[in-house]
């Protein structure tokens, strides 16, 4: 994340949720890895474990866009910002579809996520009213 972050910006309702989602994705992870990580008898390594991994850098990357489109001050390039964080959350909404027909305990939680995306989108809709 953003080492200096200027109060009024952490404030924001984007980003509350953006952070939340960042733990959640994490802790989703963690906990997914450790039924994914293993071989299969042939060999194979599961391959749902990459989406696993993209979640959270997915998620991670969220924030520090929404900081960089709040702080630009040209239009074009708080509108690069702005369509990276769409992409950047349409694909973790899509990744979290893949992890859910994986073979682990924890595809029950993803459905948890996708609501916080659900409600992130939301609030990415009145967020881009204010810029």
């Amino acid at each position: 994340m953003v080492p200096h972050i200027p109060s009024h910006l952490s404030d924001l309702p984007i980003y509350k949720k953006a952070v939340e989602i960042i733990v959640l994705s994490r802790s989703i992870s963690t906990y997914i890895n450790q039924d994914l990580c293993y071989l299969s008898n042939d060999g194979i390594e599961d391959s749902n474990i990459y989406f696993s991994g993209d979640i959270v850098q997915q998620s991670t990357s969220i924030a520090p866009e929404i900081i960089k489109a709040e702080q630009e001050r040209f239009s074009e390039k708080k509108h690069k910002h702005i369509a990276s964080v769409r992409a950047l959350t349409n694909r973790l909404y899509q990744n979290c579809k893949r992890l859910e027909n994986c073979n682990s305990n924890g595809k029950d939680f993803i459905p948890l996520l996708r609501r916080e995306l659900r409600t992130f989108k939301k609030l990415q809709r009145s967020w881009l009213l204010t810029l």
